[in-house]
Order: C-alpha cells, then sequence, then structure tokens
C-alpha cells in the first residue's frame, strides 16, 4: 500500500479493497463468448442463453449473499484515485471486449447451425452485455480527455445509441427528476409506457441540443461537426461490414437487430429505475432546484456494482458528474434501491411486482408529501387515494 501525505500532514491510507476486482466489468462483456464456448464444449443449446441466466439469476443472488459495499473513499484520497491510470485502462479495455463479442456472436449466427429459438436466445444475451456498452460510454463520456471521449463515441456505436453522449451529458444532468425529462420515469408509469417517451424523446433532446449549438457558430446541423454523426458512421460502417463478411444470412438479419433493440432496452431499464417517482422542487424564481444526491436511487450491492464500474452508486454520480467510478462514494439517508441493478430490471418487466417494491419507499423518500413526487398523470387519483392527499405536511 502506497501512503500519501496530504496538505496538512496526515497521512491518506485509503485502500480500495476492490482495485482488481474491477477487472470484472471489462469481462463481463465477454459473457456470450464464454456462452458459445460453453456450447461448443458441451454442445448444451441451454448456453447460448447463458448470459440471460447469469444476469437476471445468478447475479441478483450474488447480491444477496455478498450484501452492500461499506468501503467508501473518503475526500481526501479523491486526488489519488483520480490520477491512478489504472482505473482508465480498464474503461479503454473494455470497449474491444464490447466489439469482440458483437463480432464473434456474428460469425457464429452465420457459420454454425443454429435453430430460430437459439438465434434469438444469443441476441438476447448479447443485447444485455451491449447494452452495457452504453455504461461503458457513460463512463467515458464523462471524462474531459479527448481520447476517453472518443472511446466512448466509439462504444456507443455498438448498439447505434451515439446520440447517448450529447443526451445524457447535455440533457439528463440538466434536466433529471424533471418533468421535462424524458429519462425520468414517473410513480405509477410501467417501463413499457416510460419507452415509448423515453426512446425516441432521449433522441429528439439530443438533435435538438446539437441543432441549437450548431446554428449558434453557424454551421449546419446535417455536419460531421454534429457530435451524433460520426458514431452513427460507425455503427453502419461496422453493421455493414458484418453482413459484407459473413453474407446476408437471413438469420443474421434477424439476429442483429434483436440484439440491437435489446440493448437500447436495457438502458432503458436503468433509466427507468434510477429516478423512478423523484421530483426536483420548484424554487421561487421558477428554476428547479439544483439536482442532488437524494435524486437518484442508490445501490451499494457488492456484485452488480463490480461489473458495472459503480454505475449504481448513481447518487454521487449525479452530484459529482465527472468523478470517475473508483471514487464515488455513499451518503446516509440516500433513497436505495432493495436489490443491484439486475434484480430491479427483472422487477420492472413485471410492473405490479415493481410498483409494490418501489412506490412505498418513493412515498417514504417525500416523507409522505405526494406533492413532493413526479406522478404519472393516469395514476395519480388512484395513487392519491392509496397514499393520502397531495402537499400533506410532513
Amino acid at each position: 500500500m502506497s501512503t500519501t501525505i496530504l496538505s496538512d500532514g496526515a497521512p491518506d491510507r485509503y485502500v480500495d479493497r476492490k482495485r482488481y476486482l474491477w477487472v470484472l466489468s471489462v469481462v463481463w462483456p465477454a459473457a456470450p463468448l464464454i456462452g458459445l464456448y460453453l456450447v461448443h464444449l458441451t454442445g448444451w443449446s441451454i448456453f447460448y442463453a447463458f448470459t440471460l441466466f447469469v444476469w437476471y439469476g445468478v447475479i441478483p443472488a450474488f447480491d444477496v449473499l455478498l450484501g452492500k459495499d461499506p468501503n467508501n473513499p473518503p475526500e481526501t484520497a479523491v486526488v489519488r484515485l483520480e490520477a491512478d491510470k489504472y482505473y482508465r485502462v480498464l474503461t479503454w479495455l473494455t470497449v474491444p471486449v464490447h466489439y469482440a463479442s458483437l463480432v464473434g456472436c456474428a460469425w457464429w449466427i452465420a457459420t454454425q447451425p443454429i435453430a430460430w429459438w437459439e438465434v434469438v436466445a444469443l441476441a438476447f444475451s448479447l443485447g444485455i452485455v451491449n447494452g452495457l456498452a452504453l455504461n461503458t460510454g457513460h463512463e467515458l463520456g464523462h471524462k474531459k480527455e479527448p481520447f476517453d471521449r472518443w472511446m466512448a463515441k466509439i462504444v456507443l456505436a455498438v448498439v447505434g445509441y451515439g446520440h447517448f453522449f450529447i443526451e445524457h451529458n447535455k440533457g439528463h444532468h440538466r434536466d433529471v427528476a424533471t418533468p421535462e425529462d424524458p429519462a425520468t420515469s414517473r410513480m405509477g408509469e410501467s417501463i413499457y409506457k416510460f419507452s415509448l417517451r423515453e426512446i425516441p424523446g432521449a433522441f429528439l433532446r439530443a438533435w435538438n441540443l446539437e441543432k441549437v449549438r450548431l446554428e449558434r457558430v453557424g454551421k449546419s446541423v446535417w455536419s460531421l461537426d454534429n457530435e451524433i454523426i460520426p458514431p452513427l458512421m460507425i455503427t453502419l460502417a461496422v453493421y455493414a461490414a458484418l453482413l459484407l463478411a459473413f453474407g446476408p444470412d437471413p438469420k443474421l438479419l434477424v439476429f442483429l437487430p434483436i440484439q440491437m433493440a435489446f440493448g437500447w432496452w436495457q438502458l432503458t431499464s436503468a433509466n427507468y429505475i434510477e429516478h423512478y417517482g423523484l421530483l426536483r422542487q420548484k424554487m421561487a424564481d421558477g428554476r428547479y432546484e439544483r439536482a442532488q444526491p437524494r435524486h437518484s436511487w442508490n445501490s451499494n450491492h457488492i456484485a452488480s456494482n463490480l461489473i458495472l464500474f459503480h454505475l449504481q452508486r448513481h447518487s454521487d454520480h449525479h452530484a459529482h458528474p465527472t468523478r470517475s467510478y473508483q471514487s464515488l462514494r455513499d451518503f446516509k439517508g440516500l433513497p436505495e434501491l432493495p436489490t443491484g441493478y439486475p434484480g430491479m430490471f427483472f422487477m420492472a418487466l413485471i410492473p405490479p411486482v415493481f410498483r409494490t417494491v418501489m412506490d412505498h419507499r418513493v412515498v417514504k423518500w417525500a416523507n409522505g408529501d405526494i406533492g413532493k413526487i413526479q406522478i404519472d398523470p393516469a395514476h395519480r387519483k388512484k395513487i392519491v387515494r392509496k397514499y393520502g392527499v397531495a402537499s400533506r405536511t410532513p
């Protein structure tokens, strides 16, 4: 352990006990390839769904067994952690792993005898990890260095979601936990209803943000200066190259859009659970209060955080967007999810289950004041009847 002497003369003795376990975030995107290896080794088709079983079953089980992570870097250690290049290199290494999984699975579909149900199972498996390419892009896209930002665009291109680079940084972080944010879900809103608002809304917000920015400097939105277009061009080039290399096989033509769509669904699932029902209050001047850690649902579950570059410490991320994953902290009194993202993603697929688990937590977060919750208008009357009238004094 190295010891840094702080400006006040006190030694900084903080140790990141997960330092080498973060490699799991690099390995996880290769899960579909591991599944294919197991198919090859055993001949058992069930391993086409290997990633699905691990994501929705094994990781939630480990979240329960391992519990929550009490390891919290003190502010005095943040400068040292941020300067440690090891952590950045891990995010860079994750980018080619995403591409390897995409190319490897496409090759398998085009060259191996495979039934249609196996095509779909593998597409969902790849969709899970390549949807999490958005998580890699999320971590890299918040950095100031040009190399990191370009790596973000390259990895977002894996599932054709390059506009996330603009939408998330300049849109979501500005509007989070307000009615103006299509990426903030409302209490009572199902993930299926939310997706119809969030997916198109995110693209339109990103496009409009770039349009306004470019108009200010006298440039056309239809140019390479539009930061949405280069990653889109990479996506088109990569997918065209796959079809040229492996031929327009009917199964490949089905496989590629399914895995891309399910990749988009992973981001929708994350956005759905991260701010469900939370609302920033308007101040006297009509502006919303500053986004605070309490405006994001947090999760300190160990297993899922280790494969997601600490994405689940989302509260500190919104408070300090440029802070790297290894430096994110927990705070007392934050709204907490009952389990990690994989378990929450599965619950979200069954709206009555999700609402049973989450709605009372939202009401508790608001201290019983329904007027301080962001509620789906279609469910407002039912929620008010169940939990009380709006603007009730705590």
